[in-house]
């Protein structure tokens, strides 16, 4: 069964407008599938076949010949050298858009090509797992706490047969064999193992690279590599702090959060909706929810807004929005019915800002609809970020 993604109007509209189209991502989110749905008059080849990879490497005019345009090419990180090629051609009809739409999961050697060979030609666009709103969309009683248990790799919610369980397995024993074996030299698979489950048990949290490097017991060195692989194969994001005030002391290292619920939970032990709501990483796991439909929402530039998070030592707002001097604040709480002490810590923050900069404030939460909490912070559910104009739009 396909789910419908909010993302196909955006790739038809980058299309539309340049030559090359980049989709990138995290494995097993779904962009092979949903560049071939989104652009069915291409012709379609994947450098994951090593004879095609090697053609596409060492011998580009005779691959490209083969393969005319339109063209998708998927996993095209194995093939950097195809880049200049695909300049050329596009240099010689740069009238014609969509030419080329090349899909990849591995940044780090990518990106530096990127940068060198397709400058000003190439729009690259990431895809996130799915929202809560797709996966609804897909079965429309699907409550919040089962969304984030389960996640949000699209085959999860294509086939509900699939064993939430055995697909994280899967997942984690390919991802550390195919990618990480390539990515990162300098850890074994096995203490790799080791501090993605670390990572996952610190979401949400302030990153404190020292304490991970020591529970896992790895150097400081090995630490930063394997953040950096982390981040860079779209499995955490580091929310960096607001530092506009500069008056304040305000923290200035990053949260990390994982970027799939589901993964997350399956790595915290969490593998029912049961099981959440007597873990110690319930809290954790919430925010990681809400800060996963914030940043997707605003991710490629689509809802405009930066999104940072506000801690100066004592006072702390889980979400900062902020565009034009312009503010909105947000807590993520797992509670069903916040009231006025909920909402304090917002009110505090709120005040370290501009006058008249804030102009919504709201406590993320399960409850069933929103509600005033007072006069200017409002409890929002998840589904409410679907309808409002800065959140999630």
């Amino acid at each position: 069964m396909w789910v419908d993604r909010s993302m196909e109007p955006l790739l038809r509209e980058r299309a539309s407008t340049r030559p090359v189209v980049i989709l990138t991502g995290a494995r097993q989110t779904g962009k092979t599938s949903l560049v071939r749905r989104v652009f069915p008059n291409h012709s379609y080849v994947s450098l994951d076949l090593p004879s095609e990879a090697e053609e596409a490497e060492a011998n580009s005019d005779s691959f490209l010949a083969r393969h005319p345009t339109p063209v998708i090419i998927d996993e095209f990180q194995y093939a950097p050298a195809l880049l200049r090629h695909v300049k050329s051609a596009v240099d010689r009809e740069r009238h014609r858009r969509g030419t080329f739409v090349l899909i990849g999961s591995q940044p780090f050697s990518l990106m530096k090509s990127l940068a060198d060979s397709l400058a000003g030609r190439a729009s690259v666009v990431q895809l996130e797992p799915l929202s809560y709103a797709e996966a609804k969309a897909t079965v429309p009683e699907l409550a919040t706490e089962d969304f984030l248990v389960r996640g949000g790799f699209p085959e999860l919610w294509a086939d509900s047969k699939i064993d939430s369980r055995e697909f994280y397995r899967s997942y984690v024993a390919t991802y550390l064999e195919r990618d990480l074996r390539q990515l990162l030299q300098v850890i074994s698979l096995r203490d790799f193992q080791r501090f993605l489950q670390a990572s996952a048990m610190r979401t949400a949290q302030l990153l404190n690279r020292a304490d991970l490097a020591h529970d896992v017991a790895v150097s400081g060195s090995t630490d930063s590599a394997g953040i950096s692989v982390l981040e860079a194969s779209y499995q955490i994001m580091l929310l960096e702090p607001w530092f506009g005030n500069r008056a304040k002391s305000l923290i200035k290292r990053p949260k990390l959060y994982m970027c799939d619920t589901g993964f997350a939970s399956f790595l915290c032990g969490v593998h029912t909706s049961a099981d959440l709501s007597s873990s110690p990483f319930v809290g954790a796991l919430w925010k990681t929810l809400v800060c996963a439909e914030i940043r997707r929402a605003q991710l490629n530039r689509l809802g405009g807004y930066d999104l940072n998070f506000w801690h100066d030592g004592v006072l702390e707002a889980d979400f900062l929005l902020h565009r034009g001097g312009n503010f909105h604040l947000a807590d993520a709480k797992w509670i069903q019915h916040p009231r006025s002490r909920d909402a304090a810590s917002l009110k505090k923050v709120a005040k370290h800002l501009p006058a008249d900069s804030v102009w919504t404030m709201a406590v993320i939460c399960r409850a069933q609809n929103p509600y005033p909490i007072t006069a200017n912070i409002d409890a929002l559910p998840l589904t409410a970020l679907f309808e409002s104009p800065h959140w999630a739009s």
